[in-house]
């Protein structure tokens, strides 16, 4: 009896040893569980059991924020065409929602010199400056190709205004790969887009699409929307080539093209993919338009519409149509002309077949917002003296400088005090 009763205290004492420490463990485990906050003691155990899956967890979490990273530490460059119309409202947004995003991004100017290219000198407060080009345009033969080719029907200058849009965008290519060569490095992304375009909102990383063309949808004319394009080095050769490539679409027997029909024409020929995605600007223009708009008129969106309209023209007004009204007039666009989104509200219509109304700059301050306001206050208090001095000071900034001297560029536009 003494026997077996020792070999049962025994039995108990082995099974008090291993249970003690299981049921400890037991316990620090379920604490590492629960939603408060462990004791001090136990820190350091829940660090060492979590920190790896928390580690994972914060570099997986936000896939978006990865992508901007990404694309800041790349070789970017944006490349800016046109004239310089109403810069004075549309370039403060291109720095704010392209060039401020992207501060890696090395800028591009390919400039006709006209009165308003004293309004560039906002683009001293670039954070990138490459190489500045304002220049005075000259004619470009036509050759017997480009005649085949090209339509003058809806281009306001014909075919000479065609070419003469044609080389501002060629030239964009041709700087990025002489700057490239230059420097011996090779961009990885080329945003083109134009001088006269106002952006809403911010230039999303999901915009950059290696090995495709991205470019907006709507305004199509029968081809692609050309009025803001982003791709790789590859994509933008082909996109940004609009002259050169002529002569294979005259091999390829295309005619009759406009602008849009034969950028679409150069990407399918040189078998580019492209992808339309809705992007957050729309073109401030001056001109006006019939309203409200026929099958193939052009509508004109007020700045204050939310949401993408896609290279639209726009100008600040009163609105004139929205809700069941624009539903009404866009159901009448032919689709693939000069129609662009506009469900879910987000699209309101200027009655532009007037000049701009009386007092649209407070309209434009009230959707701009502030900082905005005051840029366009200060270009409309410039006079030549402070003008020369921030064309100078934008001169010491750019790496590369092709451009009449400031005080031509500002006399052209400004009256003498």
């Amino acid at each position: 009896m003494y026997v077996a009763k020792r070999v049962s205290d025994v039995d108990h004492r082995l099974l008090l040893v291993l249970l003690i420490p299981s049921i400890s463990l037991l316990f620090l485990l379920s604490l590492s569980t629960l939603t408060l906050d462990p004791l001090p003691t136990l820190v350091p155990l829940r660090n060492l059991l979590h920190t790896h899956t928390l580690t994972a967890t914060t570099e997986t979490s936000d896939p978006r924020r990865g992508k901007k990273d990404e694309l800041v530490s790349s070789k970017m460059a944006v490349c800016l065409v046109g004239g310089a119309r109403r810069f004075e409202l549309t370039g403060p947004s291109i720095i704010e929602k392209i060039l401020r995003v992207y501060p890696n991004a090395d800028l591009f100017l390919n400039i006709p010199l006209d009165h308003n290219s004293f309004k560039l000198s906002l683009l001293k407060d670039s954070p990138r400056l490459a190489w500045v080009r304002i220049f005075e345009p000259k004619p470009i033969t036509e050759t017997e190709a480009m005649v085949r080719v090209l339509t003058p029907m809806h281009s306001p200058n014909g075919i000479k205004g065609l070419l003469q849009y044609f080389s501002l965008v060629e030239g964009c290519i041709t700087m990025i790969k002489a700057y490239q060569t230059e420097n011996n490095f090779t961009y990885d992304w080329i945003v083109r887009t134009r001088v006269d375009g106002y952006w809403s909102d911010s230039l999303d990383p999901e915009y950059f699409k290696p090995g495709q063309y991205l470019v907006p949808p709507g305004s199509s004319y029968g081809g692609l929307n050309d009025r803001f394009g982003v791709g790789d080095l590859n994509t933008s050769t082909v996109a940004l080539s609009r002259l050169s490539l002529i002569p294979d679409l005259d091999s390829a027997g295309r005619t009759n093209l406009n602008s849009e029909s034969a950028f679409k024409a150069q990407l399918t020929t040189s078998r580019v993919p492209y992808v339309t995605k809705p992007l957050p600007f729309c073109i401030m223009s001056d001109r006006t338009y019939e309203f409200p708009p026929s099958k193939y008129g052009v509508p004109v969106a007020g700045i204050s519409s939310r949401g993408a309209l896609n290279g639209a023209k726009c100008r600040p007004c009163t609105v004139a149509c929205k809700g069941s009204c624009v539903a009404e007039v866009m159901r009448k666009l032919r689709k693939g002309w000069s129609w662009t989104e506009w469900k879910q509200g987000m699209m309101e219509l200027c009655d532009a077949s007037r000049e701009w109304e009386k007092g649209w700059e407070e309209v434009f301050d009230g959707v701009a917002g502030e900082k905005l306001a005051r840029a366009r206050k200060r270009v409309g208090g410039l006079d030549i003296r402070r003008c020369v001095e921030e064309f100078d000071e934008m001169r010491g900034l750019a790496v590369k400088w092709e451009a009449p001297a400031s005080e031509h560029i500002c006399t052209l536009g400004l009256r003498p005090n």
